[in-house]
């Protein structure tokens, strides 16, 4: 069983500052990275197979994506940082920037939930446990 840490959570409670304009502009272009399904599936599939991530072949038998068009997904995904790729010999091993994603959360968060309490932090964190 995953033990949840709230630290980071009650962290983000504490009254937030406003993120500056180069943060949002790049919380926004992870966001359309993101924002296709192909590229929602293929980030999903490799949340799943974190910490070790997926060689492009597998990604592409998992979701049936042909290759060029898989190709094309990854490079967007790691261009806005979402996506880290490694070479093993002739393979391409790629797995999700967590650090990334647990920032954009982060930035989502807070401004929902700390700095303007739009939506009930309690219902996240339970979401997450």
């Amino acid at each position: 069983m995953t033990h949840f840490d709230n630290s980071t959570i009650v962290e983000i409670l504490k009254p937030a500052k406003k993120p500056t304009p180069e943060a949002v502009a790049r919380f926004a272009d992870m966001l359309a990275a993101i924002g296709t399904e192909s590229r929602l599936r293929i980030t999903q599939l490799l949340l799943t197979a974190h910490p070790h991530g997926m060689v492009a072949g597998e990604i592409q038998a998992e979701l049936g994506i042909s290759a060029s068009n898989l190709s094309h997904h990854l490079e967007k995904l790691k261009h806005e940082g979402i996506v880290n790729v490694k070479r093993e010999g002739s393979f391409l091993r790629y797995t999700v920037d967590t650090d990334a994603i647990q920032e954009l959360l982060t930035f989502l968060f807070s401004e929902c939930c700390a700095r303007t309490r739009a939506i009930k932090p309690d219902r996240i964190i339970q979401l997450c446990r």
